[in-house]
Formats: C-alpha cells, structure tokens, sequence
C-alpha cells in the first residue's frame, strides 16, 4: 500500500524507541522506503545497526557524517512523509522554537515534507503547560499528532497521557495521511462485521462462530485509505481500529436498524457481517431452567437485511456483499449479486481450509457483473481486506 512512498523516520531519545523498530519494519513491509534519523539520546536506548537491518537502509545520527553535509536537508525535502517516534517533550520544544542543534531537528526545520508527531514522556511531563503550548504550535503550523495513550509508563502505571501510541496506530495515521488524495479519502464507508445473537431467554441465543475479523480489517484499510468509516459490529472480542466510529448490535433486527440510519449519507456499503439466519419464534422472557428436561425451538427466518436495504441505498453508491456458502460457491454467489443489487460479491467456502469464521487467514473470489471473476489464493485478511478496497477504489475512480 506504500509501494514508491519515502518515509523519514526520526528517533528521539526515550525508552520508547523500542517500538519505533516494530514502526520502521511496518512500513518497510508496506513497501515503503524508509530513512532514519537518530538523536544521540536515542542510540542510548537502541543502536543504528537495529534500524539499518529493519530498514536496508543506512541510519543519519549526526551531522557530520559521511555522505553530505546536507543529507538532512535533501531527506527532509524529498520525503512524502516524516514521522518522529518517540517524539520527547525535548524534540517538541526544540522545533516549536525553531532549534537546530542536531541532526533531527536541523531535518525537521529544513523540511517541507508533512509531519506526523507521536509524543511519548512522563505523564508530567506531557502535562507541562510549556509541552501543550509547544505542540498547540506545531499543530496550528499544520504537523499531526497521534496520541500519547494512556496507559504503563517507564516508572509505572498512570492514569494519564504519556505512553507513546502503539506501532500499529501511528503506522495507520501515516498511511491516512499518504492516501489523502485517493479515491476513498473523504467518503463514508460503511462495514458491518460480526455475528449477530438472537435470543433464547435472557442468557442463551443462536448465533455462529463468526470473529468479525474480516470486517474489521475491511474497515482498518478504508480507514488508511482516508474514508470516514463506521464499523456496525456485533460481539467481537476485537480491538477498535483506530480513527474508526464504532456502532454496535446484538441481534438481526437492530443490524438492520443501524444501516437504515446510515444508508441515506453512504458511499461505499460493505456488508462483511455474518448475521444469523434464523431467530427463535418465541424467546422466553426468563431463563429456561434445565430441569425441565428437552427443548424443542421453533426458529424462523431473520430479515434478509441487505436485501432490505435496496430501497434506502444512496444514489449512485457502492455496494458490496459477503456469500460464504458450502459447494459451487461461485455460482451461489453470482445469483446473489444479481438477486441484492451488489456491484462486488466476496465469495468464499466455508469447507475449505484456512477460510471461512474464526480464523487469521481466508480465500476469496471476488464478483462483479461486468468483469471476470478475481480469485484471490489463500492470504491473510489483513491483505484481503487491501485486495478488496483495491476492487472498490477501482470502481470508485471509474
């Protein structure tokens, strides 16, 4: 997703550093290139050779290195994009005040390229009115901010920001902001993930063994490509993908509830959800107990909730579906597309190894009714879910 991108990474001096490595490497396997500059602070805490075997690429620690007086100047004008991870109140302070005494915060004053800041310090430390003002300055002169967190600091727990973002979080916000101008950026994209439950009595439900995790990478890359994304999500024990609005569900009907609020403002519908197919006729208002010996249920079908959409669809907006069948799931899935009124099926089999619910990987082809079917081999969703934005944005530019 970052294929021809050059990213300048710069490393401030705190114990922080050690997730600027899993930073650097995540950007390298999105293909970017990446430069790192280093304090002198931060070879304390982590040695150059780490980042040059993360990177392929040599390591800029001091000013006065071989290869060019002015390789600061020339990485900070010609990157698409340079991140400071951590960035210390020290390195705040010494750009908001235009401080130029190493070789990170001469490439930071020289640079024309956006700036991406994730603070990382002493809860106190963040908190100091002189760090607020100098961050207040950086952004109003157009740097971005992701974090700090909440959460264990190097002296311990705090219930106070301080604790550098996760790797995965900056990694997000960096791609957003080199996707600014893509197709997505801007729209709304709507994904629903999850099973629904459909109540026996108070404490059981059907329900199936979806994890949600393919909607949820769904909308982590709408996210990254720069759309507005609300997730709708049934139970999942996942984490919350960053920058995403969260809206969440139980049951079938209130699914089918939550898309019709936000049907009329959305571009893009992708319906990675794996609502229940049926429901109990008659869900006891108090639990069953066992001692009552069998139970017999009468269960009747559930609204068929993306067909129920067609009416409340946008003009002109994108609709994807999801058909995970069992034998010829091909076939079952283009009568799908065709029957809903999708642009895009994603289509996959439930018998087959490595694909289908509650698992990392999955094999999909993807459908349309005016081109030749995709079919992906067996990947991770994460890459999935890129494959699959790289289908919307295709149509999306067309």
């Amino acid at each position: 997703m970052l294929q021809g991108r050059h990213v300048v990474l710069g490393v401030s001096g705190g114990i922080a550093c050690y997730k600027a490595c899993v930073l650097a490497r995540r950007l390298v396997e999105a293909g970017a290139r990446v430069d790192t500059i280093m304090t002198a602070a931060a070879t304390e805490f982590i040695r150059p050779v780490t980042f040059e075997a993360l990177t392929g690429r040599p390591v800029l620690t001091s000013l006065w290195e071989a290869g060019g007086a002015l390789s600061h100047v020339r990485l900070g004008q010609e990157a698409d994009l340079v991140v400071v991870a951590p960035a210390t109140a020290n390195i705040i302070a010494r750009v908001a005040q235009g401080i130029a005494d190493d070789v990170l915060s001469a490439m930071l004053l020289a640079r024309t390229a956006p700036l991406l800041l994730a603070p990382a310090m002493n809860d106190e430390m963040f908190a100091a009115p002189s760090t607020r003002a100098n961050l207040q300055l950086l952004m109003q002169r157009g740097a971005q901010v992701v974090g700090p967190a909440v959460g264990v600091l190097a002296e311990g727990p705090s219930d106070r920001p301080g604790r550098m973002s996760e790797p995965e979080e900056i990694f997000a916000v960096a791609v957003r902001l080199l996707s600014s101008q893509g197709p997505l950026a801007g729209r709304h994209v709507v994904v629903t993930a999850g099973p629904t439950r459909e109540p026996i009595d108070p404490v059981r439900y059907v329900t199936n063994p979806s994890s949600g995790r393919m909607g949820y990478a769904v909308a982590a890359a709408a996210w990254r490509r720069g759309a507005r994304v609300t997730l709708v999500t049934g139970p999942t024990t996942l984490p919350v993908p960053h920058g995403v609005t969260v809206v969440r569900i139980e049951t079938t009907a209130e699914l089918a509830q939550a898309l019709d609020a936000l049907l009329p403002a959305t571009d893009v519908l992708v319906m990675a959800a794996a609502p229940a197919d049926y429901a109990p006729a008659d869900p006891a208002s108090t639990k069953r107990p066992r001692l009552d010996g069998a139970l017999t249920l009468t269960l009747h079908p559930t609204p068929d909730v993306l067909l129920g959409t067609q009416a409340r669809r946008k003009a002109g907006s994108l609709i994807v579906g999801f058909a995970l069948e069992t034998g010829d799931a091909e076939a079952k899935g283009q009568r799908k597309l065709e029957r809903k009124g999708m642009d895009l099926c994603v289509v996959n089999d439930a018998t087959e190894a490595g694909a289908g619910f509650d698992v990392e990987t999955n094999r999909v082809t993807i459908l349309s009714r005016d081109a030749e079917p995709l079919v992906l081999p067996l990947l991770s969703k994460t890459i999935v879910a890129e494959r699959i934005l790289d289908a919307i944005e295709g149509r999306v530019r067309g």
